[in-house]
């Protein structure tokens, strides 16, 4: 590194299995934790490091408006006190929505990554420490500035809008199906091959938290998507079949929904490929459409809620939260396309 100078990395933990450990038969958070994900003599080679203990929960534990004080947070680390970037460790269950809404929302434009493990810290074999390594190698990488919010675990590193989770318990879990990574660590050295296109910011100063998801099956009626627009949720991500098509007994309840000024975002159950009005019959995506829904150009349930969250918080105008999700499908909302 010759002169260059080292770089300050604050290390946020949250919590979840690389600061846990198993107690009988189970996995439980461990008081120590999140002291104990920084003592990797290597990290001091890399860079200054210093931790900050955010909190120390489960991921599912995790909800907007955590995820909102944890992006201030952020922004006050990198924006007001001069760190050069940050690791967050964070449980993996709910990790790809908290690493997209902060890709969102956060003004700074310098590194962020975010990581965790799949086994517990007393486990033979865990992998959370290698994986805050390599993290801050990444925080600390100049190539990394600009790069969005990102995630990086068993050495690869992927875009927080991209990225899921596709398997229940193995290492390798995280993906972006349809993607790629964006790159990977290798022994010291961060290689980028690629950087997302499809990033977006959206800068405000509230979010909503109350969007709800509600997934279709055949023989849906609509009273489940009527029951949850009854309880006050503000948007729903309705999350159907291949393109966004849903059961035709659905149509008359979207658009009854809709006329009601909530908005309803259509996505797939498919991860990968994009929701697009082709379908003219009642029930498919350029029905649902025509009847006021939304399609979201992002297939991923959860993700197309985190970004309605956000949205929300500038704006419950349709048409204008309908340019948000429907950047490149184009078309009047009144006519089939075929």
């Amino acid at each position: 590194m010759g002169n260059a100078k080292r770089k300050k990395i604050v290390i946020v933990s949250t919590g979840g299995t690389i600061a846990m450990i198993k107690k009988g038969r189970t996995v439980v958070p461990f008081d120590k934790g999140n002291a104990l994900v920084t003592d990797i003599p290597e990290l001091y080679d890399i860079a200054d490091i210093e931790v900050y203990e955010f909190s120390n929960v489960p991921s599912p534990y995790m909800t907007p408006n955590t995820m909102w004080e944890l992006a201030k947070k952020i922004d006050e680390f990198l924006e007001e006190k001069g760190y050069d970037g940050v690791v967050v460790t964070h449980g993996t269950d709910t990790l790809e929505e908290t690493a997209y809404f902060l890709d969102l929302v956060l003004k700074t434009e310098k590194p962020v990554v975010l990581t965790a493990s799949m086994r517990n810290i007393g486990e033979l074999s865990t992998d959370g420490p290698r994986n805050v390594l390599s993290s801050v190698m990444v925080a600390a990488c100049d190539e990394s500035y600009g790069m969005g919010v990102v995630v990086c675990l068993n050495d690869e590193i992927h875009a927080a809008r991209e990225v899921t989770k596709t398997y229940t318990s193995n290492v390798a879990t995280f993906d972006s199906p349809g993607y790629g990574p964006l790159g990977i660590v290798d022994e010291n050295n961060v290689i980028y091959i690629r950087k997302s296109l499809t990033r977006e910011k959206i800068i405000t100063d509230k979010i909503e938290e109350k969007v709800a998801i509600v997934k279709t099956f055949t023989g849906d009626d609509g009273s489940i998507l009527r029951a949850v627009y009854n309880m006050g949720y503000k948007g729903i991500v309705l999350e159907g079949f291949g393109r966004g098509n849903v059961p035709p007994q659905l149509s008359d309840v979207v658009e009854e929904i809709t006329k009601n000024g909530v908005p309803i975002i259509v996505t797939s159950r498919c991860f990968k490929g994009r929701v697009y009005p082709i379908y003219g019959y009642t029930g498919g995506g350029a029905d649902l459409r025509k009847r006021g829904a939304i399609l979201s150009e992002h297939p991923l349930a959860q993700k197309a809620r985190i970004k309605l969250m956000v949205v929300l918080g500038k704006t419950n105008n349709l048409e204008e939260v309908r340019k948000h999700f429907e950047k490149h499908i184009g078309g009047p909302v009144n006519e089939i396309e075929h």
